[in-house]
């Protein structure tokens, strides 16, 4: 009786703590606007960057002009927000650990375009890309207006505009002014 009052006991003391991871893995925390706690910040964070740069190597060998030139700009401004993140967690201004490889979701994405090509590797690419950075800009958003560390907040702040140009860049893969163009119309 006293164990099973107990494991209650630790289950509801432990339920808020949890919760809020919980809230942030299922997207309950964005669709009601609340701010990811940081530890859940900085992984999310870490994470996407990683990702972004991992699916924007393979974008500069498998995917098309377009496409490989919006991946160098990625590579070149997640690498720069990784940097970033890491100053932040290192000089101990965010108590948080980060994380060092992809979570399951992430590594799933990056395993379907490693094995797809052409057609489907420029669909999934760029399907991938706005919804990551429309989660993105979710996640900063909320935690710039309502994070509980303020160099965090700050950082996450002056983020979000390069983030959402990033998805405004997105948005036009596969825009390309060829689309329904012979090639002897683009000379």
């Amino acid at each position: 009786m006293k164990r099973t009052v107990i494991a209650i006991a630790c289950v509801l003391l432990a339920g808020p703590a949890l919760a809020q991871s919980l809230g942030e893995k299922t997207g309950v925390n964005s669709a009601l606007g609340v701010a990811p706690t940081t530890a859940d910040f900085v992984k999310e964070v870490a994470v996407s960057d990683m990702f972004e740069i991992e699916s924007s190597k393979l974008a500069e060998q498998k995917g098309n002009a377009q496409e490989k030139s919006f991946a160098q700009q990625m590579m070149t401004d997640h690498t720069k927000t990784s940097s970033e993140l890491k100053a932040l967690v290192g000089d101990g201004k965010v108590q948080a650990t980060l994380p060092t490889a992809l979570d399951s979701s992430h590594q799933s994405k990056l395993d379907k375009l490693k094995n797809a090509s052409g057609k489907d590797f420029s669909s999934d690419f760029n399907s991938y890309q706005v919804s990551a950075h429309e989660d993105a800009i979710s996640l900063f958003d909320r935690y710039a207006k309502g994070g509980d560390n303020a160099a965090l907040k700050d950082w996450a702040d002056k983020t979000l505009p390069a983030l959402r140009h990033h998805l405004d860049m997105a948005k036009e893969l596969g825009r390309a002014p060829s689309v329904g163009q012979s090639k002897q119309d683009l000379g």
